[in-house]
């Protein structure tokens, strides 16, 4: 049984489910994906609680009290974090492979979907690969699938960042070192993206 069988629990391999059953993949990993990204909002703000607590109290016992669970929250999120890495990059291979299944018959599209053990196993590795983040591996799960410069770069560009999405991530970064305050990185992030709206509208 391949590695995605495994995951899915299915008897089919993940190049023989339909584009309906690879939909629906879609929505049962998406949905993991979120409580994963809840999970980690919310150990953050606990870990945000017991340093401000440990900073607010001289006892020392309290204080390693206080140490020894800020390094198990520090833990648990690590491990959440290594394991959205895992679904985000599971999430990306359902869509492509829905996407040839889709398209299949569309010379400007193109890929392949006899996917081997071998492939599986190569994907297998990428996705369990934490230095492989996630545009390196879009990029190698287009080259397995032949979807390179064959593509319709729109649809390609389906699951990557767009412009307001970049500015957002640029804005997140200065913000946490301090260069913009909340409200003002909030105010430029709206106005991307009407920009960007406005720019599709025409």
């Amino acid at each position: 049984m391949s590695l995605f069988a495994k995951l899915f629990g299915k008897t089919k391999t993940l190049s023989q489910l339909s584009a309906a059953e690879l939909r629906r993949e879609e929505i049962l990993i998406g949905k993991q994906r979120d409580k994963l990204m809840k999970k980690i909002e919310l150990t953050a703000d606990a870990k945000k609680k017991i340093f401000e607590q440990g900073a607010k109290t001289a006892s020392p016992e309290l204080r390693k009290a206080l140490a020894q669970e800020f390094e198990l929250k520090s833990k648990e999120q690590m491990m959440a974090a290594r394991e959205l890495n895992i679904r985000s990059k599971e999430l990306l291979t359902v869509s492509r492979v829905r996407l040839v299944k889709e398209n299949q018959g569309r010379s400007s599209l193109g890929g392949r979907l006899n996917i081997s053990e071998a492939d599986f196993a190569k994907i297998g590795g990428w996705i369990e690969d934490d230095a492989v983040n996630n545009e390196v591996y879009l990029e190698k799960l287009d080259e397995l699938l032949e979807l390179g410069a064959q593509s319709d770069s729109d649809v390609l560009n389906a699951t990557k960042l767009g412009e307001a999405g970049t500015d957002l991530m640029s804005l997140w970064d200065k913000m946490d070192a301090g260069e913009m305050k909340s409200d003002e990185a909030l105010k430029q992030a709206d106005e991307a993206i009407t920009k960007q709206a406005e720019k599709h509208a025409q």
